[in-house]
């Protein structure tokens, strides 16, 4: 990994300008996150700390979401395999009606499609791996894509873990046998999603407009996107209605957020510990 003289030299190549002063920001809990500011007064958003694909696999979902058009992202403006360097965006006060346009332009980004489910890179959901490549008729089955990338990965990793017992592995093989049923009538074209949008991973611009930040980014199914906003407490009601306003979500999609909960659920029991088991059983429990 570059030594941090080396990241800045590299940035100030880049710029043709000095970097003059840095400053820690809060709020991650995998990179380091700093502003820096250059002799003539411009400022970056640089996150270090690494040296493996994560920032690769950043930078490119941002790309995608930008592509869409409809919720900013900040810009990607240089990238190696040990840093990130974005676009500075000041954080403002959010808006009148800010999560009204908010829920407007998540489900307007949600229209920008693929042919296929997944991704064409692996990247990470916090920092675990999450394995995007389909094989086989997940490229085009959203239960079997969800089923073996999301959450037999998770379970499989809870087992290597120590988290996996009797109870887990039941309720699994019980959700085996009734995934089809349980998503059976919302199946939808391959959706471009954030992946991992919860309150820590939006923010207000300088404009109070939204900007969407840190996504782990695939095609898949929109309601899955939805469901993880609500892990920790959810949104405004506004967001909600404004999006089904904008974009109708098919019947039963609440009865579905718990099988889109379980797999960020998991995720957290592999990442943080047992806390998160007893969340993980009664999910899995919530269909049986």
């Amino acid at each position: 990994m570059g030594s941090d003289v080396e990241i800045i030299a590299r940035i100030e190549d880049w710029t043709g300008e000095k970097i003059t002063g840095t400053q820690s920001i809060g709020g991650g809990c995998i990179a380091n996150a700093r502003r820096v500011k250059t002799e003539s007064g411009r400022s970056f958003f640089l996150k270090s700390g690494f040296d493996n694909s994560m920032f690769r696999n950043e930078a490119n979902g941002l790309k995608e979401l930008a592509k869409a058009e409809a919720v900013r992202v900040p810009e990607v403006l240089l990238q190696g395999d040990d840093f990130l360097l974005l676009e500075f965006i000041p954080q403002g006060g959010r808006k009148r009606n800010f999560f009204e346009d908010f829920g407007r332009q998540f489900a307007q980004m949600h229209r920008y499609q693929a042919d296929q489910f997944g991704f064409y890179e692996d990247n990470y959901i916090g920092a675990t791996p999450q394995i995007n490549i389909p094989v086989g008729d997940e490229a085009t089955n959203w239960t079997s894509f969800y089923m073996n990338k999301r959450l037999l990965f998770q379970f499989r990793l809870a087992e290597r873990n120590g988290y996996a017992d009797g109870k887990l592995r039941s309720g699994f093989r019980k959700l085996e046998e009734k995934i089809e049923d349980i998503l059976a009538g919302s199946e939808e074209p391959p959706t471009l999603i954030h992946g991992d949008l919860w309150s820590g991973n939006y923010m207000s611009d300088e404009n109070g407009e939204p900007v969407i930040i840190d996504p782990a980014v695939y095609y898949g199914h929109r309601e899955a996107d939805l469901a993880m906003t609500k892990l920790f407490g959810g949104f405004s009601s506004e967001f909600y209605s404004a999006y089904r306003e904008e974009s109708p979500l098919p019947d039963g999609y609440e009865y579905r957020e718990n099988i889109y909960l379980l797999y960020h659920v998991m995720n957290h029991l592999n990442l943080f510990g047992s806390s998160y088991y007893g969340q993980a059983v009664r999910l899995l429990q919530s269909y049986f």
